[in-house]
């Protein structure tokens, strides 16, 4: 404020101060005022009950906990080295598993000759397949890790074992019908 304004309220202040507004100037302010504006009044004083704080509490708390039992099911689970377990199985397990991608990557090129035989013979590898996920999934609790491994190299030898003994059933399959078209040809 300007110094001339504060000195004039310093000398007069007190001329102010008489003017009080009446007791019943609000109430008659209020009848002017539509009727929307009086509403807004009674709406402030309204509270809320203790069945409604209680809903709202109680779905904060089921929210929450769908939540968070999202967020546990859903948490990146971090690969057990299976080398801290024990190096040999887990170099095994390596050799094994690129030994089965690579004849299951030549028994699939049979797929187009003979698509029922590649059906059955990809069906028992599925299953042992299964079970070796099993076993994987199980070595994360599992509290003799070491012997859940050695039953996941087991699996592995077994299905090289299948796998092998289906490629000889179907170089045999080969053999047979070589032989077939030969014995027709000289005929």
């Amino acid at each position: 404020m300007s110094k001339r304004l504060e000195d004039f309220m310093k000398t007069n202040g007190e001329e102010f101060d008489d003017l009080e507004p009446s007791a019943d100037l609000w109430s008659k302010i209020e009848m002017h005022l539509p009727p929307q504006y009086t509403d807004l009044k009674k709406q402030e004083k309204k509270t809320f009950s203790l069945g409604f704080v209680l809903r709202v509490a109680a779905s904060v708390i089921v929210v929450m906990g769908i939540g968070f039992a999202f967020y546990l099911n859903h948490q990146e689970q971090k690969p057990i080295d299976l080398a801290s377990i024990n190096p040999v199985y887990a170099q095994q397990q390596i050799q094994y598993t690129s030994l089965i991608e690579s004849k299951r990557s030549e028994l699939k090129s049979f797929s187009k000759t003979d698509p029922n035989l590649y059906k059955e013979f990809n069906g028992e590898i599925a299953k042992m397949d299964s079970t070796y996920k099993e076993l994987k999934d199980d070595l994360k609790d599992s509290p003799n890790q070491e012997r859940v491994l050695r039953a996941m190299i087991k699996n592995l030898q077994i299905q090289t074992q299948v796998l092998n003994q289906q490629l000889n059933v179907i170089q045999q399959l080969k053999e047979q019908k070589k032989e077939q078209n030969n014995d027709t040809k000289n005929i």
